[in-house]
């Protein structure tokens, strides 16, 4: 082997070295959000803190309490449920899809379904739905509580930004689909220019 040989092959060693490291580096970056996930973990159990506390101040009143009142009180509960489902949701789709697979849950049958299935693209979908449904019921809470003076300027921006994260689920769906039809167009043109 040449001079010049071994030069360019101890270049080609080096530089294949050097992109391996980086790209190991890259890949292992991101382990960098796993304190987010666990971070939402903890706000879960402070949300459980706050649905504990919300809970026992209802129940204590709950004979003395109008039908009115305790109609208020469970929709409250309600959201602060479908906050949580949420948190799980994010949690659970997020770690997997950009950190790692939750081993320890492979085997288990309370595993839900949805858990391994649900992508970037679904896991829009699901936040903008789970928005959508914790707006209804603020919504709900605010109609309830209207009195005779009619709806306010609170409740006006309320109802605007509760149909704009109705329109941004039609809107992320139809982008889902768009994309879909996309690369669906995509395989089939690889297929047919394969099989030339």
């Amino acid at each position: 082997m040449t001079k010049n040989a071994e030069i360019f092959e101890a270049r080609v060693t080096l530089r294949d070295r050097i992109e391996e490291t980086s790209e190991k580096a890259l890949f292992g970056a991101r382990w960098l959000l796993a304190p987010f996930y666990f971070g939402l973990t903890a706000g879960i159990a402070l949300l459980a803190a706050k649905f504990v506390q919300e809970f026992y101040t209802f129940a204590k009143t709950i004979f003395t309490s109008d039908t009115h009142t305790v109609q208020l009180g469970i929709l409250g509960l309600l959201d602060l449920t479908l906050l949580g489902n949420l948190m799980l949701i994010m949690i659970f789709a997020g770690y997997e899809n950009f950190v790692s697979k939750i081993g320890a849950a492979e085997s288990s049958e309370d595993r839900p379904h949805w858990m391994g299935r649900v992508d970037y693209s679904g896991l829009k979908i699901k936040l903008i739905g789970s928005l959508v449904a914790i707006s209804v019921i603020e919504l709900l809470k605010d109609f309830m509580n209207l009195d005779h003076s009619g709806v306010t300027t609170g409740i006006k921006w309320r109802i605007l930004i509760h149909l704009t994260f109705v329109l941004s689920g039609v809107l992320f769906a139809l982008m889902d689909f768009i994309v879909e039809k996309r690369e669906q167009i995509d395989i089939s043109v690889f297929a047919e220019e394969k099989k030339k």
